[in-house]
């Protein structure tokens, strides 16, 4: 059985000030001629559809598009709802566009009614967990805690009793899940194989975003969305990450759709499909002077581009006139080169800040104000608000 993975569409997202519908809506008639000339006998889209709970009318038109020309390749279509996804407004006409061979799942309460295909080999059960924010489902899960790690387990509990109770014998199985998943238990030390990108939304619950990827013990292909780097986690988990760049630590990325071969007993072997790539990326650092006038730098013109200038002073205009030789570029950073009357190690603020949580940050700006780490208490109410705060904002995009 030939299977198409492809998640994190992201439709509507702007890059910078770029409109990106038009490579959006290549990269959809990309992958209707893939799976069209690749045979395959069915499609895994593993979240985030959307970039923002409501879509744009553009976005919304394209979507719509695309479901015409899914349903008009005669083959199953399994999509999910991520993070980024209104759960309840991507699901609207489910029953409906089942009919059409297009299978939405966005609740909870579905994530272990498979879509059921055969080959040659017998039977597949495809299963769709929706991303699921633990402190919204965990009751209807009978999950153990409010995590990550505990509403997936609860979730998958359920489909292994499915397999066990309600499928024939050597049934094999597929789970589509949204959700950032690491190695091993997900323990810090054996986070190996899942790389971040600064375009993908934190789903931190208490500082822990990540499960380990034993949650998924026993199922033949987990096909996943949420990172945008196209990845291994294990042999048999897989993110085919985002089809466009969405930022530009995603530069070196090799976008793709990703072709699973699912056999009866061996491990699913995977072959990549490269993506359309509507405009390259590049970074480039260095003073201004030299960036306007030397002719090395010729190529990058037609590029987006993300400059960063070592000048010891911001230069007057800096974008507008990088822009008339560079007409591309999308973001200015200044980082001065040091200078040795003047070195210093300090790092900048946006330095400090990469790669921390929202609570490490509110954390540090307690002790940066009175001089004293916040207590043990502070610490808490601290988490409580952080939380709380993120939590009202996924409400807002999946009721």
């Amino acid at each position: 059985m030939r299977l198409l993975h492809t998640s994190d569409w992201h439709l509507g997202r702007r890059f910078h000030t770029e409109d990106l519908i038009p490579a959006q809506g290549a990269f959809l008639d990309h992958l209707v001629d893939t799976a069209r000339s690749e045979d395959v006998d069915a499609i895994l889209v593993a979240g985030d559809i959307y970039d923002r709970a409501i879509p744009g009318l553009d976005a919304v038109r394209l979507f719509n598009r695309a479901l015409h020309q899914l349903a008009d390749l005669g083959v199953p279509v399994i999509m999910i709802s991520g993070n980024h996804d209104s759960a309840h407004r991507l699901g609207v006409g489910a029953g409906l566009f089942a009919r059409a061979g297009i299978h939405l799942r966005t609740d909870a309460d579905t994530c272990d009614i498979p879509v059921l295909l055969d080959d040659a080999d017998g039977p597949v059960a495809v299963y769709g967990i929706p991303y699921l924010e633990p402190s919204m489902v965990r009751d209807r899960l009978e999950a153990e805690a409010v995590s990550h790690r505990a509403v997936l387990t609860a979730a998958l509990d359920r489909i292994h009793a499915d397999l066990t109770n309600n499928q024939p014998a050597g049934t094999r199985s597929v789970v589509l899940a949204h959700a950032f998943v690491t190695s091993g238990t997900g323990q810090p030390e054996e986070r190996e194989g899942s790389e971040e990108a600064d375009s993908e939304r934190e789903i931190a619950v208490g500082g822990v975003a990540h499960v380990g990827a034993d949650v998924f013990h026993g199922i033949d292909y987990v096909a996943l969305g949420h990172l945008h780097g196209p990845q291994k986690v294990t042999d048999r988990i897989h993110y085919s990450g985002s089809p466009l760049a969405y930022s530009f630590s995603e530069a070196r990325h090799t976008k793709s759709v990703t072709l699973v071969d699912l056999t009866a007993d061996a491990v699913p072997a995977l072959t990549h499909r490269r993506c359309p790539v509507p405009l390259r990326l590049e970074r480039v650092s260095g003073f201004m002077e030299d960036l306007l006038t030397n002719p090395a730098h010729e190529p990058l013109k037609d590029a987006w581009l993300e400059v960063t200038l070592t000048d010891t002073a911001l230069p007057f205009e800096a974008m507008a006139r990088l822009r008339r030789r560079f007409p591309r570029t999308a973001s200015l950073k200044h980082k001065p080169a040091l200078i040795p009357a003047q070195a210093t190690n300090t790092p900048t603020y946006s330095e400090r800040i990469r790669g921390r949580s929202d609570l490490d940050i509110t954390s540090d700006f307690i002790t940066s104000m009175r001089g004293t780490d916040p207590t043990p208490d502070e610490h808490h109410l601290l988490q409580q608000a952080v939380e709380a705060s993120r939590l009202n904002e996924q409400q807002k995009e999946t009721v």
